[in-house]
C-alpha cells in the first residue's frame, strides 16, 4: 500500500510526519519513573542522559560543555565557532545578543569572517578535558580536511562531522571531496556524521563506519532552509526511516549497531519523547538548551547557517530564557509548556506507557494525531 499523494498529474509525493503529527500510546502496564533508565552508550562511552548539546555558539561554550557533561550528557563544541576564532569571544556574544534584527545577519557575517586558530582548538578542547568529561567537537564537512588532525591530536573523544546535509558521496569538479569511509577508518575515535534524512542516505553513511548518524535537515528553530532552499524533512518520518536503515544495516554488517541521533525539531520535552519513540537513541538539542539563563546566547539562538558568507539559511532568533541548564534538564518545572525538566518528562512518559529503558521505548505504538498546541 502506497502513501503517495498526487501533487498533480506529473508529480506524486510521499506523506511525511513531524513530531507534532504523532503521539505515543499507553500500553497495558505502568512503571515507577524512578525505575526507568534513560542512559545510552556509544562506543566505549556511557551517558546517563540521551542528550547532546548542538555545536552552536548560542548553546555550547567550553563551560556549558563541561556542565552538561557533568550532568550526564554531551556538550559538543563548534570548532568553527567564536571560541576557536577569538581569544575571548564574550564581548562578541554580548554584541550578537544586542543586535537589531535588521542588522544581525550582516554583522554576524563580519564577526565570523575571522580565521579559525588551531591553537584555540587545542586550548578549548583541553579545557573540557581538564574537567574530566567526555570531549566532543564538531567540524563541517568543508573544514574537516583542514582541521581534523588538530582536533584528533588535541585528544577529542567523539568527533562529529555535522552539516546541513552530509552524504557519503559528495561530487565536486573543483576539489577532492572528503572520503568519509577512508577518513573514518584511519581515525582512532568514534565519528558521528550528519545530517541525513532518508533511508538511503543514512544507510550509505552507516557503511562508511560511522558510529552514529545525525538525523535532520532544516528543521531547527534557527533554520530558514525551507524558505531559502525549499528543502525540509519532517522529523518523525526522517527518524523512523533512518531507524529502519539502522535495523537493515545491523543485519547486513553482521551485528554492527549504528546510533541514531535526532538533530532538529526537538524543542520541547514531548518532542524528545517522540524522537525516541520513532527510533532515536539520543537527541541533539539546540533551542531547548539555548533557553538556559547560563547559555552563551543570552536568550538568542543561531547556528552556522545564519552567518554563511554567500547564502544564509538560518537566522538569529530570540528564544528567551526559562531557567538554568539544571532546571531545563531536571526541573522543577514551573510551566506546563515542555521547556523545563526534559529528563523528568521523558522518564514519566516511559513510565506511564510501561517501558523501562530507551531500547524498549523505541518499540512503543504511535498514532497519527495532528495537534498544534503552541
Amino acid at each position: 500500500m502506497t502513501s503517495d499523494i498526487e501533487i498533480g498529474r506529473g508529480k506524486r509525493g510521499r506523506r511525511a510526519y513531524s513530531f507534532d503529527d504523532i503521539a505515543v500510546v499507553p500500553s497495558r502496564r505502568t512503571r515507577d519513573p524512578e525505575e526507568v533508565s534513560v542512559g545510552w552508550q556509544i562506543d566505549a562511552y556511557h551517558f546517563d542522559l540521551p542528550i547532546l548539546a548542538a555545536p552552536m555558539d548560542s548553546v555550547v561554550s567550553p563551560a556549558t560543555a563541561v556542565a552538561l557533561g557533568q550532568a550526564g550528557g554531551v556538550g559538543v563544541l563548534d570548532l568553527e565557532g567564536l571560541w576557536t576564532r577569538y581569544e575571548d569571544p564574550t564581548p562578541l556574544l554580548e554584541e550578537i545578543a544586542s543586535l537589531d534584527a535588521a542588522r544581525a545577519t550582516a554583522r554576524m557575517q563580519e564577526i565570523y569572517a575571522a580565521p579559525i586558530q588551531p591553537e584555540l582548538i587545542r586550548a578549548r578542547l583541553q579545557e573540557i578535558r581538564d574537567a574530566g568529561v567526555v570531549v566532543a567537537g564538531a567540524l563541517s564537512p568543508q573544514r574537516t580536511q583542514e582541521h581534523w588532525r588538530t582536533v584528533v591530536d588535541a585528544g577529542v573523544d567523539l568527533f562529529l562531522i555535522r552539516g546541513t546535509t552530509v552524504s557519503a558521496e559528495h561530487v565536486s569538479g573543483r576539489a577532492e571531496p572528503l572520503n568519509l569511509k577512508r577518513f573514518i577508518y584511519e581515525l582512532d575515535v568514534p565519528v558521528i556524521v550528519g545530517g541525513a534524512s532518508t533511508y538511503t542516505a543514512a544507510l550509505h553513511l552507516m557503511r562508511t563506519g560511522a558510529a552514529g548518524v545525525l538525523v535532520g535537515f532544516g528543521g531547527g528553530a534557527a533554520h530558514t532552509t525551507r524558505v531559502s532552499l525549499g528543502i525540509h524533512a519532517p522529523m518523525a518520518t526522517a527518524v523512523a526511516d533512518v531507524a529502519a536503515a539502522r535495523r537493515d544495516y545491523l543485519d547486513e554488517s553482521g551485528g554492527r549497531y549504528v546510533h541514531v541521533i535526532a538533530d532538529g525539531g526537538v524543542g520541547r520535552s514531548g518532542d524528545l519523547v517522540k524522537a525516541v519513540a520513532c527510533g532515536a537513541d539520543a537527541v541533539m538539542l539546540g533551542a531547548a538548551l539555548a533557553r538556559a539563563s547560563d547559555a552563551p546566547g543570552r536568550g538568542f539562538h543561531w547556528g552556522p547557517e545564519a552567518h554563511h558568507p554567500q547564502l544564509p539559511r538560518g537566522e538569529r532568533v530570540e528564544v528567551g530564557t526559562v531557567g538554568t541548564l539544571d532546571q531545563i534538564l531536571f526541573g522543577p518545572g514551573r510551566t506546563a509548556d515542555g521547556t523545563l525538566n526534559l529528563v523528568g518528562a521523558l522518564r514519566r512518559a516511559m513510565a506511564t506507557t510501561g517501558y523501562s529503558d530507551l531500547k524498549e521505548f523505541q518499540r512503543i505504538e504511535v498514532v497519527v494525531s495532528p495537534y498544534q498546541p503552541f
